[in-house]
């Protein structure tokens, strides 16, 4: 018996909606990923690190970093190892916690933070930003809010 590819009209709208947020994200993960590594020699997870410290005007202590990006606590420790050899972040013993560190970039951080945060919005903006007007933006931002409301932590997100 022949087999065919199950086309989108055959799945229930559920399946179609969930496999088409994994699709985006896999698919605009690995556009950011390639051009990211390719200008800076910066993995998308490294990025993802220097995002949340280049948003707060303060150091952030390494635990909420961990809490904060889509990376296990292991890989926010290999991606601030790394970022600190390089010079771009600094690690500081916390002033409320002495079993802590606080993180934080560093002014040659922020520099190269701007240029690759630049060159992360230069090649979403053909595939995205340029595509979705503000009210599809919103939408998104509606529905990932309400979805993120309701997550429990992911196995394996305490390592």
């Amino acid at each position: 018996m022949p087999t065919r590819k199950l086309t989108q009209a055959e799945m229930p709208v559920t399946d179609r909606a969930f496999y088409g947020l994994v699709w985006v994200a896999a698919t605009l993960t690995a556009r950011v990923d390639r051009a990211l590594s390719k200008a800076h020699d910066l993995p998308v997870s490294w990025f993802e690190v220097m995002f949340w410290l280049a948003s707060s005007p303060d150091p952030v202590p390494a635990s909420v970093l961990g809490n904060s990006t889509m990376l296990s606590r292991t890989q926010v420790s290999r991606a601030v190892d790394a970022l600190q050899i390089r010079g771009l972040v600094t690690r500081t013993p916390s002033p409320r916690d002495a079993r802590s560190v606080e993180v934080s970039l560093t002014p040659l951080g922020h520099r190269f933070f701007a240029e690759a945060d630049a060159t992360r919005r230069n090649c979403l903006a053909p595939v995205f930003t340029d595509l979705l007007d503000e009210p599809d933006i919103e939408a998104l931002n509606a529905v990932w809010a309400k979805l993120k409301a309701r997550q429990e932590p992911a196995e394996g997100q305490t390592d």
